[in-house]
């Protein structure tokens, strides 16, 4: 198989924006070419400690989502070690990524830093730049006047 995908999308959610008191909760991939057609997707449950997720996750926000936090915490018991979840993402990538891997997504910079904590494997085949669609969306709103809904 020709060894096409150079964009890897991810979304990490977290149990908060800290990368050094934080960790990684879920992660969904989509590995696509410049085409973006969609050569595969990865997705898992990553297994948190169950005292760090209710220590981290409070505030107005969780509290507003109790249902979500709830559902997180819930589906973190039947996920997978952090190390397993690396192990495989690096894998996945493996089969599907020539030599350049260009991580892509929506604030993917926030994304990044906690790949660089928690996936250090992962992170050593990822180029140094990244493709982020809000950079996208800051010059379409100030150079064009493009606004876009927010869903």
């Amino acid at each position: 198989m020709k060894k096409k995908a150079v964009l890897l999308w991810v979304d990490l959610e977290m149990t908060g924006l800290d990368p050094v008191k934080d960790r990684i909760l879920e992660v969904a991939a989509v590995a696509t070419g410049w085409d973006l057609a969609t050569v595969a997707k990865y997705s898992q449950a990553v297994k948190v400690a169950p005292e760090l997720m209710e220590r981290r996750m409070q505030g107005a926000f969780w509290k507003k989502y109790a249902r979500v936090r709830q559902s997180l915490i819930e589906q973190s018991r039947s996920g997978a070690g952090r190390r397993v979840v690396e192990r495989e993402l690096v894998a996945w990538v493996k089969k599907y990524f020539g030599n350049t891997v260009y991580l892509a997504g929506n604030s993917v910079y926030q994304d990044r830093k906690f790949i660089e904590r928690e996936w250090p494997e992962l992170n050593k085949i990822l180029h140094y730049r990244m493709l982020d669609v809000s950079a996208w969306k800051v010059y379409f709103e100030g150079a064009r006047g493009k606004k876009f809904m927010k869903i």
